[in-house]
């Protein structure tokens, strides 16, 4: 499995594809917020857990057709599934490395984009936590909409429709963690259900998305 992550971490960072496309489209979309609603640092500030949360979410669902889509053009996820490590293995490690190719670099760059729109200190470290938490969620989901999908030509927009209800509950606890935070309320039970929500994508997930692949392969 180690191997397996090293080496999609390494094409990752190769093709620059899905790596910079991310952090790009999460820079692009944050500097237009302004242009779009105006200077008003005030109304920056309310608005701003919401954006960082949506840029991400969006950021992480460009590269989401990459994670099995090459492997099974070119013969190699046919090969992994015949390897003796189980489908499991293999969509956990693929999710894995989605998350540090794509959602730990968003979770870096959330802080100074932050400042950008005027987040409040009191929601710099709330911010941070909580993408580090949640990413690892939109990974995964996103992982099994990939796996659902591996086997329809151009299936990015399927893909997006299958995975972006899935979402929701990450995005509201997500962008929650940093509002109470900025409100001075307590985010210790947000947190806590944002991060069981990653553990049980973790538990739950690689099973369902090795059924859909082992269809897939049929």
């Amino acid at each position: 499995m180690l191997a397996l992550i090293r080496r999609d971490i390494t094409l990752a960072l190769r093709s620059g594809g899905g790596f910079g496309l991310a952090l790009a489209f999460f820079l692009i979309l944050t500097l237009f917020v302004p242009f779009g609603v105006g200077p008003d640092r005030a109304l920056l500030s309310i608005i701003a857990p919401g954006i960082l949360w949506i840029g991400a979410l969006l950021s992480c669902l460009l590269s989401l057709d990459r994670i099995f889509q090459l492997d099974a053009e070119d013969g190699t996820l046919e090969a992994l599934a015949t390897a003796p490590i189980p489908l499991t293995g293999i969509a956990t490690a693929k999710a894995f490395a989605h998350w540090v190719t794509t959602g730990l670099p968003l979770t870096i760059a959330s802080a100074p984009l932050g400042y950008l729109l005027g987040l409040p200190a009191s929601g710099y470290l709330p911010l941070t936590l909580s993408l580090l938490s949640g990413t690892v969620a939109l990974s995964f989901i996103g992982m099994f909409g990939a796996a659902v999908t591996v086997g329809i030509k151009r299936g990015g927009l399927l893909l997006s429709l299958l995975v972006l209800p899935l979402y929701i509950p990450t995005l509201i606890l997500g962008a929650q963690c940093v509002t109470r935070a900025i409100d001075g309320d307590s985010t210790l039970a947000t947190f806590a259900l944002l991060s069981g929500l990653s553990l049980l994508t973790i538990a739950l997930i690689p099973f369902a998305a090795s059924m859909a692949l082992r269809a897939n392969l049929r």
